[in-house]
């Protein structure tokens, strides 16, 4: 389990302040999730993959709900510095030190238990003992609770003044029905709106304490929540309801088999500062890392009044998809047996030479 630092919220400033920290919080799982799942790629572990992806998905779609609401509450969403990004491996943003380290690597049963499960743990998990929380700390639901408190509080105050502290421009609310339904991301105006969206981030990531698949009306589909939805990975079961057990459900589905042959074996935890700067590894590493940069300026642009750019970054991450199959089918420079990955680092244009820009304007085949 994630414990995130005890914060303090009394005034709008300070919310604002909490909501980018969620956003920060939301992007920093996309990375390691992705990675895993870029190695499962045409390994014949297509079910395992589709339930990763539909985790990211939704982890995308937190992210987009968080920037929804920071833009309704007058506040700017900032996705494009190079402190956006987690250090990896490393703990999460704003977490304290629970000894949880948080891995680029391959795919393997090992990271969904101790990694993936973690990240996902509720404060209560179903029929799963919880680890003590440290001093001064709070869980993630614990997290958006106390946003959803103070929103409550302050829309109260502001309201007995006759003002509101949604006072962001509507025009920057994304929807993007092609991609995510219009009842999971929608224009977040007022507080009603504001604590539907929490409770869509909050249901999706860890369910209740008495029910572990997502509400309804919060999926288009009857599916578990992200921490069970990576332990039917771990058992090999999918998860169904069950009569006859305590808890009314139990791994006792149809079996979701790992073929751990075709991964390919990337080395852990790659730096683009690890490849000579001669090898083919360290020119599709840099590609890679700029075509990431490019991805978060874009989503910067769209949740800051440029909504139209979302289409610009779905292709970014197509592209980015293209560029991880490049990487782990390269040989890792000085290390025999293991191949190449990705690093999700900030690059900037300067870092790139004429060469780059012009392996780059070809786009990956």
């Amino acid at each position: 389990m994630i414990f995130l630092k005890a914060i303090n919220i009394e005034t709008i400033e300070e919310l604002r302040s909490a909501v980018q920290t969620a956003i920060e919080l939301e992007h920093s799982t996309i990375p390691p999730y992705l990675t895993a799942n870029f190695t499962l790629v045409n390994t014949g572990n297509d079910e395992i993959s589709n339930l990763i992806g539909s985790v990211v998905g939704e982890e995308m779609l937190h992210l987009s709900i968080a920037c929804n609401l920071l833009n309704a509450l007058g506040g700017s969403p900032v996705l494009n510095q190079p402190g956006f990004i987690p250090t990896y491996p490393g703990p999460l943003p704003g977490g304290v030190d629970t000894g949880l380290t948080v891995p680029l690597e391959k795919f393997s049963l090992d990271l969904i238990k101790n990694v993936f499960m973690s990240i996902e743990e509720p404060e209560n998990p179903i029929q799963i003992k919880s680890m003590a929380m440290a001093e001064d700390s709070m869980t993630i639901g614990q997290f958006y609770q106390k946003i959803k408190d103070k929103i409550g509080k302050l829309e109260s105050e502001a309201k007995q003044k006759g003002s509101t502290i949604f006072t962001g421009d509507p025009s920057y609310q994304l929807t993007f029905a092609k991609f995510f339904p219009e009842k999971l991301l929608f224009p977040i105006t007022d507080e009603d709106s504001a604590i539907k969206g929490i409770n869509i981030i909050v249901d999706q990531g860890e369910g209740t304490d008495i029910d572990p698949f997502v509400n309804p009306e919060d999926t288009m589909e009857e599916e578990p929540a992200h921490y069970y939805r990576f332990e039917e990975i771990y058992k090999g079961k999918t998860l169904v309801k069950d009569p006859s057990a305590t808890a009314g459900y139990s791994y006792s589905g149809a079996p979701i088999v790992f073929n751990e042959k075709n991964v390919p074996n990337m080395k852990e935890n790659p730096k683009m500062a690890d490849f000579p700067k001669d090898t083919l590894a360290y020119q599709y590493s840099k590609l890679f890392n700029f075509t990431y940069t490019c991805l978060l300026n874009s989503l910067h642009l769209t949740f800051n009044g440029q909504t139209d750019q979302i289409n610009e970054s779905m292709g970014l991450m197509f592209s980015l998809r293209l560029y991880a199959g490049k990487l782990l089918a390269t040989s890792y420079p000085n290390q025999p047996g293991y191949v190449a990955g990705p690093s999700f680092e900030y690059v900037t244009n300067e870092d790139l030479n004429d060469s780059d820009t012009a392996l780059l304007a070809q786009k990956p085949s």
